[in-house]
């Protein structure tokens, strides 16, 4: 399968395991709490077979997704320190795959 197709099902499988965490409750709750360590474990199957050709840095920009779904599912805010870093991540993987021999 296409790296890229696996990535991004890797992604959304990873932002619904985070979020399923949250509702886990400290995993007080048995169904959310299953359901985050499923689709986790799913989510990492498919990304190790994603670094066999995509960079680390790349895989891992996911993190930023992750904070845009937690601020619409949850209200969480994202203040100006966030949106820098979440920046600063996008620029970074960026800079690495476009410039940066260390990417490919």
């Amino acid at each position: 399968m296409n790296p890229w197709t696996l990535l991004a099902i890797s992604i959304c499988l990873e932002i619904i395991a985070t979020n399923l965490l949250k509702v886990s409750d400290g995993f007080t709750k048995l169904l959310p709490t299953v359901g985050s360590l499923a689709l986790y474990a799913i989510s990492f199957y498919f990304v190790s077979i994603v670094f066999r050709t995509l960079s680390v840095g790349l895989v891992y920009a996911g993190i930023v997704l992750t904070a845009i779904v937690a601020y619409f599912a949850f209200g969480q805010k994202i203040d100006t320190a966030g949106l820098i870093g979440m920046a600063l991540i996008i620029s970074g993987v960026l800079v690495i795959n476009l410039f940066s021999q260390t990417g490919h």
